[in-house]
């Protein structure tokens, strides 16, 4: 393995890892309804287990409101149950063949419940950043002897700078949605 090699593969990792939760922040509950609130619970269908947004399109009528609407009119029950099973504090009120959830405005509390969430979503990505590195320089010490010290070093220096070029992204996007999910 040469350092380019270490070094793009770390980068996929963190990529990776900022995309889960960047999917993640999009399922916490702020003051106005979102699609990215409902569409990773999961819903027992057809014998197995899919996401609301593959059995199901959900929409934004109003801005305290989504409405899902099942591609098969027969998972209307098993989707509202999975709504409740998620334990959102929403209450899914089916209307015919579609589920309406009206999104109540949150309580302070529950808004700062919120945004500890987002927080501590925010520390665990920086965890699996901080693996990925531990990773990279272990790559990097395997190949100590192929290649020059001074390499090795700056080998290293890169790894560390792609660390804090992830982890500020994270801060960024927690504290961002840490904002949203603050305001009303």
């Amino acid at each position: 393995m040469d350092p380019d090699t270490i070094l793009r593969d770390l980068e996929t990792a963190m990529n990776k890892s900022l995309e889960y939760l960047k999917s993640e922040i999009k399922g916490v509950r702020t003051g106005r309804a979102s699609p990215g609130m409902v569409e990773h619970i999961k819903v027992e269908a057809y014998g197995g287990l899919s996401d609301i947004k593959s059995i199901a399109a959900v929409s934004v009528p109003e801005a305290s409101q989504l409405l899902i609407k099942p591609f098969d009119g027969t998972l209307v029950n098993a989707i509202k149950t999975a709504i409740e099973k998620a334990n959102l504090g929403i209450n899914p009120m089916v209307d015919g063949k579609s589920i309406r959830l009206n999104i109540p405005a949150s309580s302070a509390d529950r808004r700062a419940k919120e945004a500890a969430r987002v927080k501590k979503m925010g520390e665990d990505c920086k965890i699996t950043l901080r693996n990925s590195r531990r990773d990279a320089n272990k790559h990097a010490e395997g190949i100590a002897k192929a290649i020059p010290e001074d390499e090795l070093k700056q080998l290293k220096d890169e790894i560390q700078k792609l660390l804090k070029k992830f982890e500020d992204e994270v801060d960024s996007r927690c504290e961002a949605k840490s904002k949203e999910v603050m305001t009303l």
